[in-house]
């Protein structure tokens, strides 16, 4: 059956469709003010959003992507017209970097990747991860003294990477920590938003060393687990070892995998940590309830799978958190053919951008839609929270997030951890969220500490 989005580009001439409008004069000087005063490319992009609808064009020297928005552009990306989209962003640092990554790979070949990585992230096995997550929270949280302030940004980052090592390549990353840390900020750095997106020619120096240095890492932990062990495919094998026990792959192509997953695995918690942390700092009565909730479940016991899964309201303020800063804010996306959208023609070669953030702050979809309210996601008998591609944190359709339940479990986890053991304050509320590889709290998450 022939897909209504798919035209020859004579019919789309014909049919009288219209390309997404350019910002006007008033929205473009608007923008400018917003982006000079504030500091906040969201801020900016709303801004084109109430003024010019759901799909418009950004018109930058070299950059002129048309940005969707809203449920039927997240239908029409992640489902409707996938196949006539490229995921692969030929010649951005992002490709240049995990090059047959996961992330960023295309067709039966992602498929197939896909179907060899997905028994280290089903849900049995994310259960039999909870104990590491909590125990590797309380290696963070054991170097904090008293009072602070501390930059939870920082501290959830150290989390995130103790736990995607241990859990998923079965490694302690504890020693290599201080020595990585700087190398792995400046690869979230290569791949963030920034002038390549301009002029793609435009020389990136600084980053070769910072590659090579987790590289090496990366490459070493291949061949220990090569040597060192039986590699099995059993209930009990990690990321690492279904990886190695593959014969078709490479170490190249193990590398890219796991690459893929540290840089896009423990960033996207980063991001929802901080800014869960940002909120209930933010808001002293969901802080209170939360730790009311996991005082009462929980108790003093070590956080269990079962446990974890009764802390309904924690629940509620991760998927809030993810509603108001998605960690992947934004999709890029590459028209293979002609297309055609909502009365816009988009021709082959066009770069499609949709905006999660755009659609989980749109007015038209949630109420009160900049507020931070944890109890929308209560589910009313026989209605639904939200309508569907109204809310997508982790994307939709067949290639939703491979993570999506285990970032979930982890967020719940450690939040359960923290509410268990200290106390934290927000210092300052002063805090914009900053497009980066995710979308990161900047200056960052200052919060004081006190032992319970």
């Amino acid at each position: 059956r022939q897909s209504p989005y798919l035209w020859s580009y004579a019919t789309v001439n014909e049919s009288g469709l219209s390309p997404p409008p350019p910002p006007d004069a008033e929205a473009g000087r608007r923008a400018l003010r917003v982006l000079l005063q504030e500091r906040d490319i969201m801020a900016t992009l709303e801004i084109f959003h109430r003024r010019l609808g759901d799909v418009f064009r950004i018109t930058l020297p070299g950059f002129n992507p048309v940005m969707m928005a809203g449920p039927e552009a997240n239908r029409f990306v992640l489902v409707e017209a996938r196949d006539s989209l490229s995921w692969r962003p030929t010649g951005d640092p992002v490709a240049r970097l995990l090059r047959h990554g996961l992330l960023i790979e295309d067709g039966e070949w992602h498929d197939q990747l896909r179907q060899r990585m997905q028994p280290a992230l089903h849900k049995q096995r994310v259960a039999e991860y909870v104990e590491s997550m909590w125990r590797r929270t309380d290696q963070v949280t054991a170097t904090w003294s008293e009072p602070g302030p501390l930059d939870m940004l920082d501290e959830m980052r150290r989390a995130a990477l103790l736990i995607l090592l241990d859990t998923l390549y079965g490694v302690d990353f504890t020693s290599e920590m201080d020595r990585l840390w700087k190398p792995v900020l400046d690869l979230l750095r290569y791949i963030s938003p920034g002038l390549w997106l301009l002029w793609r020619n435009i020389p990136r120096p600084g980053y070769r060393r910072s590659i090579e240095a987790v590289d090496d890492y990366l490459y070493t932990i291949i061949q220990e687990r090569r040597s060192s062990r039986h590699v099995g495919t059993n209930g009990e094998a990690d990321l690492l070892d279904l990886l190695v026990a593959t014969e078709w792959m490479s170490d190249g192509l193990v590398r890219d995998q796991l690459l893929t997953m540290l840089i896009a695995g423990h960033d996207t918690s980063t991001a929802l940590l901080a800014w869960a942390l940002y909120l209930l700092g933010k808001h002293p009565d969901a802080m209170a309830r939360a730790r009311a909730e996991v005082d009462e479940k929980l108790g003093a016991a070590d956080p269990t799978f079962e446990g974890v899964e009764q802390l309904d309201y924690l629940d509620r303020v991760v998927s809030e958190t993810l509603r108001l800063y998605p960690p992947i804010h934004v999709g890029t996306r590459r028209a293979q053919r002609d297309l055609a959208f909502d009365g816009y023609r988009l021709p082959a070669g066009d770069r499609i951008l949709y905006s999660t953030y755009l659609t989980h702050r749109d007015p038209a979809q949630w109420e009160r839609a900049d507020q931070f309210v944890p109890d929308r996601f209560v589910a009313r008998r026989g209605h639904r929270t939200h309508q569907p591609y109204a809310y997508v944190p982790f994307g939709g359709g067949p290639r939703n997030c491979i993570g999506a339940y285990y970032g979930q479990v982890e967020a719940k986890v450690v939040l359960a951890r923290l509410l268990q053991t200290v106390e934290l304050r927000l210092v300052k509320d002063d805090v914009h969220p900053h497009m980066g590889a995710t979308l990161e709290p900047r200056p960052g998450v200052l919060m004081t500490v006190r032992r319970r």
